[in-house]
């Protein structure tokens, strides 16, 4: 749906900011409990159409390469080719879900801030105007905010730095030296990608990368996100559930092992103008710097309600903000992986169902009305 289609200064019950997996599964669960879009809650997405990230992701990643992407709810991906770029098939597969069950998606819609407004509402304005809602569910996810380490001599640096949100595919590397930096999912795919092409690579990461044989089954799944929920649950700023669960190893992964491309280095101590240095003498020259370096939260429209603890991060329970249980954040932590967000979408519309029934039943104005859907 166009952004101009929007009424200024609009009263809904639940404002979504977000339609990749998490918001379209809190779209989906919310009409499921009787919500009606446009009426009862809206779906704001800035992106310029259907697929969340997976729109900007770049055309070498396959659907067959993507790890963990799992079915929204109430509609299965079936038949897909693996040979097809993600952005492609995600991006159709969420354009049927939104028609299917009529969600409206209104976009290119930017989310400006989130504030507080009388009566125990709150205000969410925005590029198309400014929505009164009873509860906003915030599914942003982490694209808009790559993550760009800082080191000593980064400016000094004569080649490229690119991040993996700009990641033009492996064929923009040919006959160049690239240094990948980061030992995520994202950086090994890059590496092998890459490796065919440039005149060498080298991988460098914080930390020993762990990988894990092995299928990930449904009990180490539960374990790692459960890892990851306690540093929410803590205040601190989420990590991502690969962090835990380790990288998954097949065939591609054992060849280029055996091969040496997945050979890491630690991190380098600083960057020089032809490549990077370490403090016990090494250097590597270099014509491109890769960060593969993940991505953070982009939350930061929620800043006026002041969520964030003094660890860094937004304190959670379940999916409620701690500190105002009118915000419930999708894909935040826990709720990261594609699966965890179906779920999290279910428990968010249950509590936001029970949160309005019991507003609804303390308001001392008889004239006001339960809303259909309760």
């Amino acid at each position: 749906m166009d952004a101009a289609d929007v009424v200024v200064g609009a009263d809904v019950d639940v404002v979504v900011i977000g339609a990749g997996q998490a918001g379209l599964s809190s779209a989906y669960h919310l009409r499921r409990a009787g919500f009606e879009p446009d009426r009862d809650f809206v779906v704001l997405d800035h992106a310029p159409r259907p697929g969340g990230a997976w729109q900007f992701r770049w055309p070498s990643l396959t659907y067959g390469k993507v790890h963990g992407m799992h079915a929204l709810p109430g509609m299965e991906l079936t038949g897909a080719d693996p040979g097809r770029p993600s952005s492609e098939v995600i991006g159709e597969y969420f354009t049927a879900y939104e028609d299917r069950f009529g969600l409206r998606v209104r976009r290119p819609v930017d989310v400006h801030k989130v504030r507080e407004a009388e009566g125990g509402r709150l205000l969410v304005e925005t590029s198309a105007g400014t929505w009164s809602t009873r509860a906003v569910i915030n599914a942003t996810g982490t694209w808009d905010r790559p993550f760009w380490p800082r080191y000593p001599g980064q400016e000094t640096f004569l080649g490229r730095q690119l991040h993996t949100a700009l990641y033009p595919g492996p064929e923009a590397f040919a006959g160049q030296r690239v240094i990948v930096v980061g030992g995520g999912a994202s950086g090994t795919q890059h590496l092998m990608e890459i490796a065919p092409y440039a005149a060498e690579t080298t991988w460098v990461t914080r930390r020993p990368p762990v990988f894990r044989e092995g299928p990930f089954d449904e009990d180490w799944g539960r374990s790692a996100v459960a890892m990851v929920e306690e540093r929410v649950r803590q205040g601190l700023p989420p990590r991502s559930v690969v962090s835990v669960t380790g990288l998954p190893v097949n065939d591609a992964i054992r060849r280029a092992r055996a091969d040496g491309v997945l050979d890491r280095l630690p991190m380098f101590d600083r960057i020089t103008p032809t490549g990077a240095a370490w403090d016990d003498g090494r250097r590597v020259d270099a014509d491109t710097i890769l960060w593969a370096t993940g991505f953070r939260a982009a939350i930061d429209h929620l800043a006026p309600l002041r969520l964030r603890e003094p660890g860094g991060g937004i304190r959670v329970e379940g999916t409620r903000a701690a500190a105002d249980s009118r915000v419930h954040l999708m894909g935040y932590g826990p709720s990261a992986s594609t699966i965890g967000a179906n779920r999290a979408g279910r428990a968010a519309v249950r509590e936001i169902r029970r949160s309005i029934a019991g507003q609804i039943g303390e308001q001392s104005d008889l004239s006001v009305q339960p809303a259909t859907h309760l």
